[in-house]
């Protein structure tokens, strides 16, 4: 059974189907059971009526006929008819007795005959309240009223009492008026003589197994209920076990990504887990700026350290480094001993320019932080600090996935990179060096002298360095010795420290001609 109704589950069109059909199923049912049910009705209005007749019919041949043809066709119509030759029973006594005969066959119908005026050799009729208030409405508010009904019964039965009048007929009154046991001397046609009763009660569960029909829809409803129930039961219980397996499994790998996240740069962290990068092995060729630092005489610093001290030492440059390389938009690629290689414009790049310029503000902020971090670890007792050296060059790389099927690493390879690690090398202990490629992209913002051409092993050209000295938007407002303007259509850069005496002489006779043409421009009006 499970089995199927997990079939019906997984076809939701036949599940409608059957739905459908068993919603269509309930009127037909009813229809059936109240076709029953007026069927066993009729049968036993049939039968009671047969009954009745049958009774009435006995009571006849018995009482009226019987005693006639004893009497030799004599009849004389008297209340006490038994007790008199030839007597019959006037229908005050015929009413009575038929009710008897009616009411004693133990069935649901009853007959009643009741009166307050009974002759006095009967026995006074106990009347109900119903009975008095019927009397008291026909005779009040006339005979021709419709009949009165009392609809009542418990929780397990029904039964209805009706009430209609008896009237007193011509024969009637004269027999009444006359008679020496008549209560009542005064009689007139019409009135009312008492009541013709009939009391039909019906027991509610007899009829309870009438709607076979719609107890066998509701009992196979019912099952498939408690099946689907049960089966929704199960199934929740599945989903339960599961929603706890995938919890479960969702925190295992939430713990796991916070782990890998460490080993990865934001960036290729974000792109991987997004779906925007596949680990697949793939590399592209991209203009980056490719930074590079290491420790200024990191094994002797290491020689003076405990290892533990050496680790914790090492362990807060990094994470202070790399917060702000965080910061800046950097990508850091890997530690390399004391080492940290870094770069910009891949996955994410805003620009040449841009990055070039985040790349240089970072490695100031860098050496900022680490004058900052001297200064504590020399009042915690550490001699000689850490003093880091940065180059920085802006080149086409080969950036992407390198390494095999099995293991592979993020990360870049070129002449550019290695150029960046050059440059690192001769830079002074705290200086930060550019590749001229790297210093015309940030002219406008940073303030670098040039430093003498060098011959690097692995590079083939002659490099000109530039010494990082600053953000132009740092020198004091006064000092004079920078102008940097810039607007549509003039760009204006000038370091007088940087310029020699021949470049001044012809820098003035430029200026001077740039002036010329610009108050010409204004007087023509162009």
């Amino acid at each position: 059974m499970s089995a199927s109704f997990t079939a019906l589950m997984a076809r939701p069109a036949i599940f409608a189907f059957v739905v459908l059909a068993a919603l269509a199923l309930l009127p037909v049912a009813v229809w059936l059971d109240l076709r029953h049910l007026s069927d066993v009705a009729l049968r036993e209005q049939a039968q009671s009526l047969d009954a009745m007749i049958t009774d009435i019919r006995g009571y006849y041949a018995k009482n009226v006929v019987g005693r006639v043809n004893a009497a030799r066709g004599r009849a004389i119509p008297v209340h006490n008819y038994q007790v008199v030759d030839g007597g019959i029973p006037i229908p005050a006594t015929l009413s009575l007795e038929l009710g008897e005969v009616i009411g004693g066959r133990g069935e649901n119908m009853h007959y009643r005959f009741v009166s307050d005026y009974v002759f006095k050799s009967r026995e006074p009729h106990q009347l109900d309240a119903f009975e008095w208030g019927a009397l008291e409405t026909f005779r009040g508010e006339g005979a021709d009223k419709p009949v009165i009904m009392s609809v009542g019964g418990s929780l397990f039965d029904r039964n209805i009492r009706l009430a209609a009048p008896v009237l007193m007929g011509e024969t009637c009154v004269a027999c009444h008026n006359t008679h020496p046991e008549s209560p009542k001397r005064d009689w007139k046609v019409g009135d009312v003589r008492g009541l013709q009763e009939v009391e039909i009660a019906q027991p509610i569960a007899a009829n309870i197994f009438s709607f076979k029909y719609l107890l066998a829809y509701f009992a196979g409803a019912g099952f498939f209920g408690v099946a689907f129930a049960s089966m929704q039961w199960r199934q929740a219980k599945i989903f339960q076990r599961l929603n706890g397996d995938l919890e479960e499994a969702n925190s295992f790998l939430a713990a796991i990504s916070m782990k890998i996240s460490k080993y990865l740069s934001p960036q290729v962290y974000r792109s991987i887990f997004s779906g925007e990068r596949d680990v697949v092995i793939s590399t592209e060729r991209k203009k980056l700026t490719v930074f590079f630092s290491d420790i200024k005489d990191f094994t002797v610093t290491s020689e003076r350290l405990q290892p533990e001290e050496l680790t914790q030492l090492l362990n807060e440059y990094f994470t202070e480094m790399s917060k702000i390389a965080h910061d800046h938009g950097a990508t850091v690629d890997k530690f390399i001993g004391d080492a940290i290689l870094a770069f910009f414009g891949d996955p994410e790049t805003r620009g040449a320019r841009e990055d070039a310029e985040a790349c240089v503000r970072m490695a100031i902020a860098m050496q900022r932080r680490m004058e900052a971090l001297n200064d504590a670890w020399r009042r915690r007792g550490i001699e000689r600090p850490f003093q880091t050296r940065m180059g920085i060059n802006t080149g086409y790389c080969n950036v992407g996935n390198f390494g095999s099927e099995d293991r592979m690493d993020y990360t870049i390879i070129g002449a550019e990179a290695n150029l960046a690690a050059r440059l690192e090398s001769i830079a002074a202990p705290g200086g930060i060096v550019l590749s001229y490629e790297t210093y015309a992209l940030v002219t406008d913002v940073v303030k670098a002298r040039p430093l003498e051409p060098i011959s690097l092993k692995g590079i083939s050209r002659q490099v000109v360095p530039y010494q990082v000295e600053g953000l132009i938007d740092d020198a004091p407002a006064d000092a004079g010795e920078v102008i940097n303007e810039y607007s549509d259509g003039a760009r204006i850069f000038l370091d007088v420290g940087q310029v020699s005496e021949r470049e001044r002489e012809r820098l003035a006779a430029v200026l001077k001609k740039a002036m010329e043409r610009l108050q010409t421009a204004g007087q023509t009006g162009h």
